[in-house]
């Protein structure tokens, strides 16, 4: 009898664990952070956005000055995480070892209803935290070359796709941005501020910008559809 609940109690400990582990992890990712502060708080309309209240915005996404590029697939963004990886073999197990981790960001507009706010991201020191979706993932290995644009983007961080003896690595690349244009969600600190310089199509002399504090950074995503417990403030 003790045999027989000890055979079945290691294996359902060891899978309790493991789901513990697994759902810890998941609770506490950045992601699930994000969405939970945001979920906290009611959407607003920009024109009603109240000096030194915490508050979310959702809106298209616009340049301020020239934009960034993103690395692989080249298109026009104002954020852009990317990240390169190589597989590593030990024994019987393995591991993806970082190769790059790169995150470039810049000051930009959130744009609704033809009203504007100015974010103005740092990222050192860090004011802020994000999460991205990930919209292009390329990768390589043993039967499956690098292709040529892989190895252009390779090449320019210094890296190779094939090893000492000729055989291909197994390399993954993931890129996430925020293109211009694309619908954002990001919370702040909000601060009506006199307009120095005209904006194309506005017509008022204050606009808000969303700035953080010591204990309260931006939040920034492209996540879609993240619902509020609160009703929306017009």
């Amino acid at each position: 009898m003790f045999l027989f609940s000890e055979t079945f109690i290691i294996p359902i400990l060891f899978i309790s664990i493991t789901l513990v582990a697994v759902a810890l992890a998941n609770h506490y990712s950045t992601k699930q952070k994000v969405i939970r502060k945001l979920s906290k708080l009611p959407a607003k309309r920009i024109s009603s956005l109240k000096t030194n209240v915490f508050s979310r915005i959702t809106g298209k996404a616009l340049h301020i000055k020239e934009p960034l590029i993103a690395p692989y697939s080249k298109r026009k963004c104002i954020f852009y995480s990317i990240k390169i990886e190589q597989k590593k073999n030990s024994g019987k197990s393995s591991v993806w070892r970082v190769l790059v981790k790169e995150e470039k960001t810049q000051d930009f507009f959130i744009e609704k209803g033809g009203d504007f706010v100015i974010v103005k991201p740092i990222q050192n020191p860090k004011n802020y935290i994000s999460h991205l979706v990930i919209d292009k993932r390329v990768s390589s290995g043993a039967f499956n070359d690098a292709p040529l644009k892989f190895e252009a983007l390779l090449h320019q961080y210094n890296l190779k796709s094939k090893g000492f003896l000729g055989f291909n690595k197994q390399l993954r690349y993931t890129e996430a941005i925020i293109e211009i244009g694309e619908e954002i969600t990001v919370a702040g600190i909000a601060k009506w501020k006199s307009l120095k310089e005209k904006i194309e199509g506005y017509n008022y002399s204050k606009i808000v910008e969303l700035e953080s504090s010591d204990n309260q950074k931006l939040i920034i995503t492209d996540l879609p559809n993240i619902k509020s417990k609160k009703r929306i403030c017009l």
